[in-house]
């Protein structure tokens, strides 16, 4: 076999760059699995070096069915590699997992993927192929006793990866065309609307502080009374909260309404349950 033939069977077997291949057969001696050996540790080092890189890029994978659904988020530096084969097929083999084990990452990272290696060792050698960071970011599992759940994908990549994310699970006591149809609406509104919460009194209380400072900032040099002013900031904070609050924020398709009062229309059983929504950058 001459040279050139071993490094095309040697990049077919680990997918590392012709160059790489090259240096770790000559150093090698020409032995296929020391040349393995080396490509691993050395892929290993290029990995650590890039993680102090910022990955602001990537994609969102949502994988199940309407009873259980996982989304998961992948990040990478580039959005060229975001729309990379080698990139692509990892996140979709990574999220089916991921849903397999309902967003367990401790169980995710030492999970064997197709290949035999696992989740971890793959992650290390798209790093060492690819030549960016790559990181498995957020991850959420939706599956509630009795429920239904629809997804949506905004700015969407490829097939079930996109850009932005939304699950949303419904509660009802009879399925009908009328509430599937308001479930996608749903988590399209929640897409652009972004929520905090389900309800105003579930927005975490660092938030409303972090607003309600923000708010005391801009009245400092208000001459009004104290009262007045603890009126002006009361109000406001119970605006914010009605604003981020998903069952109190106006309805994206008819902004003069509710959320919870289009959803009572729909079907007064019908409750929302949870949701999730992830977006890159």
């Amino acid at each position: 076999m001459s040279q050139i033939d071993e490094v095309k069977k040697l990049r077919k077997i680990c997918g590392a760059g012709f160059n790489d291949c090259f240096a770790a057969l000559k150093e090698a001696s020409g032995d296929i699995e020391k040349a393995l050996e080396i490509l691993r540790v050395k892929g290993i080092s290029k990995a650590s070096k890039k993680m102090s890189r910022t990955a602001g890029e990537g994609v969102i994978a949502i994988t199940g069915d309407k009873d259980k659904t996982s989304i998961i988020e992948v990040n990478c530096e580039t959005d060229f590699v975001a729309k990379n084969e080698d990139f692509i097929n990892y996140v979709k083999e990574l999220s089916e997992i991921n849903n397999k084990l309902s967003s367990d990452e401790n169980k995710l990272k030492s999970f064997k993927m197709k290949n035999n290696k696992t989740v971890d060792e793959n992650t290390v050698a798209l790093i060492s192929k690819i030549g960016e960071k790559i990181t498995i970011g957020r991850s959420k599992t939706l599956n509630s006793t009795n429920c239904k759940n629809f997804s949506y994908h905004h700015t969407v990549v490829r097939d079930n990866l996109s850009k932005l994310g939304v699950i949303v699970s419904l509660k009802f006591s009879k399925e009908t065309d009328e509430i599937n149809l308001f479930g996608k609406q749903l988590s399209m509104h929640i897409a652009a609307s972004d929520p905090l919460a389900l309800d105003p009194s579930q927005i975490k209380q660092d938030l409303i502080n972090k607003e309600k400072m923000l708010i005391e900032e801009e009245l400092n040099n208000s001459e009004k009374p104290k009262n007045i002013l603890e009126k002006i900031v009361l109000g406001r904070l119970n605006k914010f909260k009605e604003e981020n609050a998903l069952s109190t924020q106006n309805w994206v398709m008819d902004p003069k309404q509710k959320v919870d009062k289009v959803m009572k229309s729909v079907d007064k059983e019908l409750k929302i349950v949870d949701f999730v929504r992830f977006k890159i950058g």
